[in-house]
């Protein structure tokens, strides 16, 4: 099932700079599996060594924050949107 991720300018250098690809993945989790073996070098950039998503990552589903629904377990379907936002912090 097609998933389109929207990936941020700072992990372009993996995706041969395309700003959206398209994956599968019946969860999160599988989805990171899946652009893993597509771009090598990206799952961790947004996992721990833990494997869980990394406090700097938000990950969004058609909008909502996975942190909110069942994180890497999120049910992905056909054309959802998945965005990759890196944390901004400053002042």
């Amino acid at each position: 099932m097609p998933v389109t991720v929207r990936i941020p300018q700072p992990l372009r250098n993996l995706t041969g700079d395309k700003s959206t690809v398209s994956a599968a993945g019946s969860t999160l989790s599988t989805l990171v599996s899946e652009l893993e073996s597509a771009y090598p070098g990206i799952r961790e950039r947004l996992l721990d060594d833990a494997g869980d998503l990394r406090r700097f990552v938000n990950v969004y589903v058609n909008g909502d924050d996975v942190r909110f629904l069942d994180g890497l377990a999120t049910t992905l379907k056909d054309g959802d949107e998945v965005s990759i936002v890196p944390a901004v912090a400053g002042g």
